[in-house]
């Protein structure tokens, strides 16, 4: 039993292909992402989801937050793809994106910024911010995944 932590890391089996806690990052990444949309399309239906994207082009700033919402999802896809294949630029990208995200987030949830498209509701600060920690947790473990295992490391290194 003891053999299986002294050997090499553990890949997919081909030289030079990406460990395993990589793989199921991006993996995690794509599969988080398109499941967010399924289900908020699934509770919303289409009548609301339509509803929705007509109230987010009612107005300029309104627009331009749902418009680089989108660019933002499609940006994080393409770095879930770009981690799988091992580039240093995607795991940053990703990073990114997050303090994007969290940054707006935080911003509209405190009532800072108008419109609040997208914000966490809350009776208090306190509740809002442990809300939204709660909901930006596991992108916290993807991106530990992609910094802390050895393996991780070293396979950004090399590519």
């Amino acid at each position: 039993m003891s053999d299986i932590f002294r050997g090499p890391p553990v890949t997919t089996g081909q030289s030079g292909s990406a460990p395993v806690a990589v793989l199921v990052t991006g993996i995690a990444i794509i599969a988080i992402r398109l499941l967010d949309v399924l289900l908020l399309s699934s509770e919303l239906g289409l009548q609301e989801l339509m509803n929705f994207v007509h109230r987010s082009a009612q107005a300029w700033d309104s627009t331009l937050i749902f418009i680089g919402s989108q660019l933002l999802f499609f940006f994080e896809l393409r770095c879930a793809f770009g981690i799988i294949q091992g580039r240093n630029w995607a795991r940053w990208g990703y990073v990114f994106s997050q303090i994007i995200a969290l940054s707006y987030l935080f911003v509209a949830s405190m009532g800072w910024v108008y419109p609040e498209i997208f914000s966490i509701s809350g009776e208090n600060n306190t509740q809002i911010i442990h809300r939204l920690i709660a909901q930006k947790f596991p992108d916290l473990l993807l991106i530990l995944l992609l910094f802390l295992p050895g393996s991780s490391r070293q396979f950004f290194r090399q590519a």
